[in-house]
């Protein structure tokens, strides 16, 4: 019998028909392995709720966070919901799934490596990852602007009711802030997001300018505060482990099919044979 896994997956992207059978692929080492899938399911609703249903169909739990896709309003969306409307009825859909967000009780992995509480957030950016040669948001946005690289976010992740996202990743960080103060302080922690929750992932970055758009300097310390064991993420497209203070980041990321296909040909791999993730126990 295999022991109990805690895996993550992040960035499936199922309106990629190749990604979608990626997702058809998947499935658990054993009865009691647990799923975290850390955003960017896809962009529209329903297709959410099906690639999360079916993992929650193979795996004993599923923890997901939203990623910026997943917050998208696009003009042809049957769910024309914005901002934190959108982010509720995702929330709700999740429940009604059994799949477990950001709104719900932390979960406490108890399998090996644990125990640990498994924190799945949502927090996520507000401008402060600037670009060299710039001191505050709208330097770094018009520098960003001017090397032609804009997200998509700019133009359909709406931050209904709030002025603008930075605004809402602020109100998100307290909430966040107030759940994990709140956690057992004798478990260690895996902390879940679909941004990095520190500035060193973005370093590797193409366009260093996107970074703008990966997170907040305000989540730099947290795998310390919260005594990480372990810290998952996507959104970056670029899968790897990297360690900052001792603790263990995961970027868990599938990404596009003219991103990954293109790493298991270099590689001579596999993509189902990497994903999901192992982040406990420790491989």
């Amino acid at each position: 019998m295999t022991d109990p896994r805690l895996m993550a997956v992040s960035d499936l992207h199922v309106r990629y028909p190749d990604n979608r059978a990626v997702v058809e692929s998947l499935r658990p080492s054993g009865e009691h392995d647990w799923l975290i899938v850390a955003g960017d399911v896809a962009e529209q609703v329903e297709d959410v709720t099906w690639a999360l249903g079916v993992l929650r169909e193979r795996f004993a739990r599923v923890v997901w966070v939203p990623g910026n896709h997943e917050l998208w309003t696009r003009a042809k969306d049957p769910v024309q919901l914005r901002g934190v409307a959108r982010y509720l009825a995702l929330v709700q859909a999740c429940r009604e799934l059994d799949v477990l967000t950001p709104e719900d009780p932390f979960p406490v992995w108890d399998g090996p490596g644990g125990p640990v509480t498994v924190a799945p957030l949502f927090a996520f950016y507000d401008y402060s990852f600037l670009p060299d040669g710039t001191a505050n948001a709208q330097e770094g946005l018009a520098a960003a602007y001017a090397a032609g690289v804009v997200c998509t976010d700019e133009h359909v992740l709406h931050p209904d009711p709030y002025p603008d996202r930075a605004a809402w990743c602020a109100a998100r960080i307290e909430e966040s802030e107030r759940r994990l103060d709140a956690c057992d302080p004798d478990l260690p922690t895996v902390l879940v997001n679909h941004w990095p929750l520190t500035r060193h992932p973005t370093d590797v970055l193409r366009y260093p300018e996107f970074a703008l758009w990966c997170g907040t300097t305000r989540t730099a310390d947290w795998h310390v505060r919260y005594r990480a064991a372990a810290v998952v993420y996507g959104h970056l497209h670029i899968p790897r482990v990297t360690w900052e203070d001792g603790v263990r980041f995961v970027e868990a990321s599938l990404g596009y099919p003219r991103e990954w296909r293109p790493r298991d040909a270099r590689n001579g791999t596999v993509v189902t044979e990497l994903l999901p993730r192992q982040v406990l126990p420790a491989p």
